[in-house]
């Protein structure tokens, strides 16, 4: 086990979403690393308000933080909507342990949301049987992502629901460092019937070997099937000015008042919208190639100790999906939410937009993974 910040550079990137199921493809945190969670108090209450943009803004707002907190050294993370996780080493748990305060500041100020947030040792997992381990799934030649397993994360997020490893919120009218966050895009409509958020995690006391049937089962229906695919585009995303997430971006700059960041933006987005809509070169900036990366780059679909997809498909792959999905879960294996909306929306990091490695994140535009997650809890309460 190699320790600091190049244990997850040294793990192998896998190419085919279809093997992620394999342990062999994961690698353990070391003991001393530390694991942050982050979710949206009530964000079945935002979504409700359709409050969608705000809600998925906080959850990459603490990527972004994390990762600019970190100088840009690479380290595992998952975004899941109304929030996310992640793991650090031990040299970086306190840069870590600023920015999620900063965040948590943040997103209560600048959004009207409350955000709890928690870093929890790796060793207290272990000690209740668990573990986290981690692997890297290549989407593209461009970047990777991190999937993680061992049913350490999920016991993370449950512990911080509980109020454990709570981290404070900073004081207020701190900021984070938000450089790169934004959500210029517009909601991406279904091309195939629908979006469907779909949401796959153990049931208790199941047997591993089980669990990994049915998800390998629900990838494979997926991934062989015509009526199925990413949500983003092939052109890449409908982009208009002024773009709808103009005030979330606003709010996440840094410096002068929020009229005058305002303002700035307008002028900058505007510049380049139209570098974007006439195909204009910009120095090393070459709009085709970084729409192109754009739709590689889509996190759609990935694994935190459950199966999470966005999902552009039609209705009669959402029934088969459904029927799959209703015979695991009498047979104990799975619990599970699906939700349907119309079309998908994505939040963006992007540090620099001459670099490949930008990351987009995809949600259902309607409610998305946490609507999927208010259908599987009330699975679990009915059962």
């Amino acid at each position: 086990m190699i320790p600091g910040e190049s244990f997850y550079g040294s793990i192998p990137v896998f190419r085919g979403f279809t093997s992620l199921m394999d342990p062999a493809l994961y690698s353990p945190l070391p003991d001393d690393w530390y694991v942050g969670v982050a979710d949206i108090v009530d964000s079945t209450k935002a979504i409700a308000a359709q409050r969608y943009k705000a809600v998925n803004m906080a959850g990459a707002a603490v990527i972004a933080a994390v990762t600019n907190a970190l100088e840009g050294r690479e380290f595992p993370f998952v975004f899941g909507g109304d929030g996310a996780s992640f793991a650090v080493a031990p040299d970086d748990l306190e840069l870590a342990r600023e920015a999620l305060a900063a965040t948590a500041t943040w997103v209560r100020e600048d959004l009207d949301l409350k955000m709890r947030v928690a870093l929890v040792p790796v060793s207290a997992i272990r000690a209740r049987g668990l573990d986290v381990r981690v692997a890297r799934f290549g989407p593209s030649a461009n970047l990777s992502y991190a999937m993680f397993s061992g049913g350490g994360l999920a016991w993370a997020d449950a512990a911080m629901k509980r109020g454990e490893f709570a981290v404070t919120e900073a004081p207020s009218g701190t900021q984070p460092d938000l450089s790169g966050l934004s959500c210029r895009f517009e909601v991406m409509p279904a091309s195939r019937g629908l979006i469907l958020s779909v949401l796959v995690m153990p049931a208790a006391g199941v047997d591993p070997l089980a669990f990994r049937r049915v998800i390998e089962d629900i990838i494979h229906l997926v991934e062989r099937s015509p009526d199925a695919g990413r949500p983003v585009p092939p052109q890449g995303p409908p982009l208009k000015w002024p773009p709808q997430g103009l005030d979330y971006e606003a709010r996440a700059t840094r410096g002068g008042s929020l009229f005058r960041r305002r303002a700035g933006l307008l002028a900058f987005t505007f510049f380049a919208y139209i570098l974007m809509r006439f195909d204009i070169k910009a120095g090393g900036f070459l709009p085709k190639v970084y729409k192109r990366q754009v739709v590689e780059n889509s996190d759609f679909r990935k694994y935190d100790d459950g199966l999470r997809m966005i999902l552009d498909c039609t209705v009669e792959l959402e029934r088969a999906l459904s029927d799959r999905l209703a015979v695991a879960a009498r047979d104990g294996v799975v619990r599970y939410g699906l939700y349907q909306q119309d079309a998908a929306m994505m939040t963006c990091f992007t540090p620099s937009a001459l670099r490949s490695d930008h990351v987009h994140f995809i949600d259902g535009a309607r409610g998305g993974y946490a609507s999927a997650a208010t259908a599987l809890k009330a699975m679990a309460a009915a059962s």
